[in-house]
This record gives C-alpha cells, structure tokens and sequence, in this order.
C-alpha cells in the first residue's frame, strides 16, 4: 500500500505527488526501540578518553607529613591525597569504552518508525528538485522563507551537492545530510526534514522490505 504526499518545487508550490512506500513511511511508532537507536547512537559518538592522576599516581614521595598527633593540625598521610594542591584526584577518572551495540533490524525499524512519526506530524516536506548554482546563503534563506520554516531544518539529498552544503553552512540549525548518511538521532532531533524526491526513493529501496 502506498501513501501519497505532496511534492513542492522550491517557491513552496505544489507541483505534484509522490507514493511513498508504506513499508517505510507507515511503520507503527515504536518509542521505546527509537530511543535506545537514539541513546545508543549518542553514547557511541563518545571519546571516553578522560584520565586523571589518582593519589597512588601522583609523583612524588608518600611520606607522612608531620607525626600523628600534639601538632594543632589536622591528621594527614601523604601530600599525594585529593586536599593536596597538586594531589591525586578522587575518584579519578579513566578511559572507558561508552559504545553500545545495536542490531541492524532494530536500527531499521526505528528509523523507518521515526521517519513514519515525521509524516504523520507533517513535519516532512518532499521538494521536486534543488539546484544551487553557486554557493549563496541567500538561496537556501529564500527557501526556507518561502515554507516558513521557524525551526530546525534538515536537507536530505541523494548526491554530494558542495553548493547546497556551503549556501547552508551559515544559517543557524540548518543542515544538510546525503541520503546515504541520515539516521534516526538526525530524523527525531530536527524539527523538519526536507527530501529531494530522488532521495526518498533511494532511502526506499535501502530500507523496504
């Protein structure tokens, strides 16, 4: 079964329709299987590089300071503990491994469920076509203009366009993404999504079963 959608040239004006796959585009909503895709994605794009010095690291002798007790001072085993300047840090941190994995057929579903979501609020738009022929801010600003975008914008495109991804380098929460590349953090993050028609075709023949 196919779902129809309208199809806009770049003024905002209807030029047609598009069928658009029901296995992709009519996924019931899965929230739950879409927010662990999400978190998994966030926790993968995590470095866990962070390494400070415990006290058993610190250079330097471990020798206790001054005797134990009749001093007028507090009590202290060695210059290296955390109340030290320039002592160990508690509970210091290590590198750790934050990636969690996920399997491809849940990474499917989730995304064909976030992008049905997405059809289902309107917050998908398919253009016929977009052509920049030099790199403009002003073209991409006319554009979103013309649809009234308020928010967040995501281009979805099939093929590398160098004068799109330049015309929309200096707007503010407008990106441009290849079809290849768009995944679900992208789809539920961005407040519109905006296809050129060949890429929704492409993105079908990916993920249709």
């Amino acid at each position: 079964m196919a779902i129809k959608s309208k199809v806009y040239d770049i003024n905002a004006n209807e030029v047609g329709t598009i069928s658009l796959s029901d296995a992709v585009f009519g996924t019931p909503y899965n929230e739950p299987l879409i927010h662990q895709v999400v978190v998994a994605y966030l926790a993968n794009q995590r470095q866990g590089t962070k390494c400070t010095l415990n006290r058993g690291e610190i250079r330097g002798r471990a020798k206790k300071p001054w005797r134990q007790k009749h001093t007028g001072r507090a009590r202290q085993g060695s210059r290296r503990g955390p109340q030290w300047t320039k002592g160990g840090m508690a509970f210091a941190l290590k590198p750790r491994d934050f990636s969690q994995k996920v399997n491809k057929t849940a990474k499917r579903i989730a995304f064909c469920s976030a992008l049905s979501q997405k059809l289902k609020q309107n917050e998908i738009v398919v253009l016929d076509s977009i052509e920049i022929a030099k790199p403009k801010t002003k073209q991409v600003q006319e554009i979103i203009n013309k649809f009234k975008f308020d928010k967040s914008v995501l281009f979805v495109v099939k093929d590398a366009n160098e004068n799109l991804i330049k015309s929309a380098a200096n707007i503010p929460a407008v990106n441009v993404v290849n079809c290849d590349l768009l995944n679900t953090y992208q789809v539920v993050s961005t407040n519109k999504i905006v296809f050129v028609k060949d890429a929704i075709k492409s993105i079908e023949e990916a993920y249709a079963e």
